[in-house]
C-alpha cells in the first residue's frame, strides 16, 4: 500500500506543565506538541500527533541549548523531514522512516551542533510524520485499525480486557500525591531516580537522594494491596535515564533496597546506565530494562545479549515502525516488553493503549499496563481531552 505525498503541513501548540518535571538531572515546564498533515496525488489526508521530549530524548542537547532552543531544534528537525517527504513515493510508513531517518539525523547534529546526537532524537522529531503515514495507510484499507493492517509479530495477537495505568513519580512528586495515587488502586508506580540535588553532578550525592527517595516512597506504599500483582503488593518500577555510572554504584542503591524490604517489589529497573555503556547487568538482582539505548531491532537484540531482561516500547517517542521491529526482535527471545509514556497528549495515550492492549503482561502482573502522566503534569489536561 504505497502512498506519494503531495503535500504538508505543520503546526505547533506549547503546552504549559503545572510544575517542573524533573527527571535525568534536570526539568521541563512545557512541552511542545506537533501536528502534520500528509495529502496523497490521489486526494487522501492524513494528520498525525507527535510529542517533542527533549531532555529525555538526548539530556546533552538540553543542558547545551536550554529547554525552548532545545524544542526549536527538534521542530526544525521536523519540518526539513517534511521537505523531504514532499513528491516522493514511499512502499510503507516503516519505508519511509527508513529513508527518512539518516538524513534527519545528519541535519539534526547540525541544528543541535552536536556530533554525539542520540539517535533518540531524530526519531523523537519523525513520530508525528510517521503517525500520518500510517493514518495514510489504513485510509487507503478502509480501515481504522493500525495494528492489523501492521501485521507485524505474533506477540500483538494478544487481548488484554485490563491495563494498570502507571502514573509518574517524579523528583518533585509529593506524599499527599503519591498517596492519593495508592489510595485510588494504582499498582504500578514509575518512580525516578538518578536526581542531581545540589547541580553539581556528584554521583555520591545522586546515591543518597535516591535511597532516601525510595525509602520515602516504599514507607508510604509498603502496606497497600492491590488484585493486579501476583503477589498482592504496589510494584515498583524505578527509571534511571542512564544517570548511573557503573553496575557497582546502582548495585550498593539495591542492597538499600533490600534492606528496606523494597527490594521484591522492583519490577522493572529501566536504562540505568549512558547509552554508550555496554555493561553486563545479568547479575543484577532486579529486571533491567532498556529505553533510550534502544532504537532498532538491532540495539534490542545488543541489550539482551548484555543480560537485559525488558524493553520499553514508545511508539509515541520512537514511531510506531520502529517500535514493531523491536517489538518482534523481543519476542523472539521471550523478553518482555511494555508500553512507557512521553507525557504524551490524550490522543497519544489512545493509541498507546491499543499497543499496550496487544501484547503480554510482564510476568509480575496479572493485567497489561501502560504509563501515562498526562493528566499529572499538563496544566491544560481536561482542554486538551476536547
Amino acid at each position: 500500500m504505497s502512498f506519494t505525498v503531495t503535500g504538508t503541513a505543520l503546526r505547533t501548540v506549547r503546552e504549559p506543565l503545572l510544575s517542573p518535571f524533573g527527571f535525568k538531572g534536570g526539568a521541563l515546564t512545557e512541552l511542545w506538541q506537533v501536528v502534520v498533515r500528509l495529502e496523497t496525488e490521489d486526494g487522501r489526508h492524513a494528520v498525525g500527533v507527535g510529542l517533542q521530549s527533549v531532555l529525555w530524548s538526548d539530556g546533552a542537547v538540553f543542558r547545551a541549548l536550554g529547554e525552548e532552543a532545545g524544542n526549536r531544534a527538534m521542530r526544525a528537525m521536523t519540518e526539513h523531514a517534511l521537505s523531504l517527504v514532499k513528491g516522493r513515493s514511499f512502499a510503507s510508513p516503516a519505508a519511509m522512516i527508513e529513508a527518512l531517518l539518516p538524513e534527519v539525523y545528519a541535519y539534526g547534529r547540525t541544528v543541535t551542533g552536536r556530533g554525539d546526537l542520540r539517535k533518540t532524537f531524530a526519531l523523537n522529531a519523525l513520530v508525528a510524520l510517521d503517525h500520518a503515514a500510517w493514518q495514510l495507510t489504513a485510509s487507503e484499507a478502509g480501515s481504522e485499525d493500525l495494528l492489523c493492517l501492521a501485521g507485524g509479530p505474533a506477540a500483538l495477537s494478544e487481548r488484554q480486557e485490563t491495563l494498570a495505568k502507571i502514573p509518574l513519580i517524579t523528583y518533585h512528586t509529593d506524599k499527599a500525591e503519591i498517596a492519593r495515587l495508592a489510595a485510588a488502586g494504582t499498582a504500578l508506580f514509575k518512580i525516578k531516580i538518578g536526581a542531581d540535588p545540589d547541580g553539581d553532578g556528584d554521583r555520591a550525592k545522586m546515591l543518597a537522594w535516591d535511597k532516601a527517595r525510595l525509602f520515602e516512597v516504599h514507607t508510604l506504599l509498603k502496606e497497600y494491596r492491590t488484585p493486579l500483582t501476583k503477589n498482592g503488593h504496589i510494584a515498583y518500577y524505578l527509571d534511571a535515564n542512564g544517570r548511573y555510572d557503573t553496575p557497582e554504584r546502582l548495585a550498593e542503591l539495591l542492597t538499600a533496597a533490600g534492606e528496606m524490604g523494597a527490594l521484591e517489589r522492583i519490577v522493572l529497573l529501566e536504562e540505568p546506565f549512558p547509552e554508550e555503556e555496554r555493561f553486563d547487568v545479568s547479575a543484577l538482582p532486579v529486571r533491567i530494562a532498556a529505553d533510550e539505548s534502544a532504537h532498532s531491532r538491532e540495539d534490542v537484540l545488543e541489550r539482551i545479549a548484555l543480560g537485559y531482561g525488558a524493553i520499553a516500547l514508545k511508539p509515541a517517542a520512537k514511531t510506531l515502525s520502529v517500535t514493531l521491529s523491536m517489538l518482534e526482535a523481543a519476542s523472539a527471545h521471550g523478553i518482555p516488553c511494555f508500553v512507557a509514556d512521553l507525557t504524551v497528549p490524550p490522543q497519544l495515550v489512545e493509541f498507546n493503549k491499543n499497543v499496550a492492549a496487544r501484547i503480554a503482561p510482564l510476568p509480575e502482573m496479572l493485567c497489561g499496563v501502560l504509563e501515562s502522566n498526562g493528566a499529572q503534569n499538563y496544566r491544560n489536561w481536561e482542554a486538551m481531552m476536547l
